[in-house]
């Protein structure tokens, strides 16, 4: 039986929540509860989590259920993502998030428009899909996954849209870093308003 999502948020299809060290870009290394939700129609080939795009896979979970047990963890922190979070009106969850104290970050493609109230949004755009430009300007991190060598020129292309204060990171993509890492280091040397990102939790053995 197909899902109905409500449109008022209080509802969405929950892949996973864990509590976790941050593993990338700017909030590395920093305590947080994961919210992942299920959905996503941007398709990239590359995707660790390709169990993640079907919704009707994932129950649908009250929102606020899902913020009253990240609340019950010492790091006052939520990245929601996905799948692709922005499919859902997440104006509820992230109201009773901050309600409660908890910082709220988010992790998107930029695909679709923006709800909910972000202390941090990163932005992860991608080919198969690109964000949408009222997305972009309110961006406080462009992350962008490096698979080959057209990836700087592309990663160039949406630095110039993002506002002046955004961080700017590039991130080997993981089956290819022993290729592309060396591209990336060599990259931002040369254009130091670029940093480097690194998936360490995959270094530290956490999810």
């Amino acid at each position: 039986m197909a899902h109905h999502i409500p449109e008022d948020g209080t509802l969405l299809p929950l892949m996973e929540e864990f509590y976790t060290i941050q593993g990338e870009g700017y909030n590395t290394g920093k305590a947080a509860y994961f919210i992942r939700l299920g959905g996503c129609d941007v398709g990239c080939h590359w995707c660790d989590v390709k169990e993640s795009w079907d919704a009707e896979l994932h129950p649908l979970t009250s929102s606020d259920d899902i913020a009253a047990k990240a609340d019950t963890f010492p790091g006052k922190a939520v990245v929601v993502t996905g799948g692709e979070p922005l499919i859902y009106n997440l104006d509820y969850l992230t109201k009773q998030l901050q309600d409660r104290g908890i910082l709220t970050f988010i992790e998107t493609s930029g695909a679709y428009p923006l709800s909910g109230s972000w202390d941090w949004i990163c932005l992860s755009p991608k080919k198969f899909k690109a964000p949408r430009p009222d997305i972009t300007p309110f961006a406080n991190e462009l992350k962008v996954i490096v698979f080959n060598k057209s990836d700087f020129e592309w990663a160039e292309k949406y630095a110039e849209m993002v506002g002046p204060n955004c961080k700017l990171y590039l991130q080997p993509e993981w089956s290819k870093a022993s290729t592309v890492t060396p591209l990336i280091i060599e990259y931002v040397m040369a254009n130091p308003k670029w940093e480097i990102s690194l998936q360490t939790h995959k270094f530290l053995n956490i999810p």
